[in-house]
């Protein structure tokens, strides 16, 4: 039986960063219609069975109670059943319990923060991200039906993972010799002593930045990286930088309608296994956009980029082999 997990996120899209830039808001209600084109998708290439997170809006009951007018549909869709907190740690429990049930690929819907949760607890099982947060740079702006055919494609083997996914860095927080948490784009220490509401966009409290990649279609602190020094998810290398008076300036789209000048005091590129310590304590560090650890003065944090990020489902390269293969063509 073929199954595809789906782990929609009902904050993404909410934070703070409406008020102080000019994100959109992306309401709950759109995600329950994504759900349900995905399942649309997934249906159509002959996915047996769709799992959903659970989560305190309901987008999954919601987009199934109101499935039964597209159409007649073979796939069986359910709600995971497992408890919910309201937080981060329910996409990563979620994602942990699709793979134990033999999911052959998982569809997230939210942002860079999602994604990085959900990488947490997916293994080696890809994941096909549809952009509904702030700052992505993980995820795609792709229309639901599209992400549902092309998951469908590689959890029924009619695509070959090995050319449908590419594999990804991330970045490890060292602390006191153990793996405290990841982040697949960006950890950026900045003054801040709070983790608060966790977003970050003041750019002038940020002290140094630590990548696995960026690109100058990037939004976010990767477009710092992608506004010099372009550094590709297929390249094995990321980048630290410190910002600050005395090297270069660069313009770098930080958050949407947001466009910054930044001093860039130094930078270095960094290899895949090299580990940089944090030096500016005492700071908070914000994995993918999102404050979450908060240093001590006498802590000894470090940043390593590593190889063994998550596999993303490329969606053109599984649709093009689609085609080179026949799976389109009616029977």
């Amino acid at each position: 039986m073929t199954k595809v997990g789906i782990i929609a996120n009902p904050a993404s899209g909410k934070d703070i960063r409406r008020l102080v830039a000019h994100a959109s808001v992306f309401d709950n209600n759109e995600k329950v219609n994504i759900v349900r084109r995905i399942l649309i998708g997934l249906d159509s290439v002959g996915v047996d069975e769709a799992l959903i997170m659970p989560d305190y809006f309901g987008i999954g009951w919601t987009a199934l109670d109101g499935l039964g007018g597209y159409g007649k549909q073979c796939i069986e869709a359910t709600i995971l059943d497992m408890p919910m907190i309201g937080e981060q740690e329910d996409s990563t429990r979620a994602a942990r319990e699709m793979v134990e049930a033999g999911v052959g690929c998982i569809i997230t819907i939210g942002g860079d923060g999602t994604n990085r949760v959900v990488a947490k607890g997916c293994g080696d099982t890809p994941i096909l991200p549809v952009s509904t947060g702030t700052n992505n740079v993980v995820p795609y702006m792709i229309e639901g039906t599209v992400a549902g055919v092309a998951a469908g494609m590689v959890a029924t083997g009619l695509v070959s993972r090995a050319r449908a996914t590419i594999p990804t860095k991330r970045l490890n927080i060292i602390k006191d010799g153990s793996d405290l948490d990841i982040a697949l784009v960006d950890a950026v220490v900045s003054e801040d002593l709070f983790v608060g509401a966790r977003a970050l966009w003041d750019i002038s409290r940020v002290r140094e930045v630590v990548v696995t990649r960026g690109e100058p279609d990037n939004i976010g602190m990767s477009a710092i990286v992608g506004s010099f020094h372009p550094i590709r998810v297929e390249d094995d290398i990321g980048m630290w930088l410190e910002l600050g008076d005395g090297g270069i300036r660069v313009r770098a789209t930080i958050s949407p309608g947001l466009i910054c000048e930044i001093p860039v005091k130094r930078y270095r590129v960094i290899r895949v296994g090299e580990r940089v310590p944090i030096a500016n304590k005492p700071s908070t560090i914000a994995l993918d956009g999102e404050r979450e650890i908060t240093v001590r003065k006498g802590d000894c944090p470090s940043v390593e980029l590593r190889r063994d990020g998550p596999r993303l489902v490329d969606i053109k390269k599984t649709l093009a082999e689609a085609v080179k293969v026949g799976s389109f063509r009616a029977r």
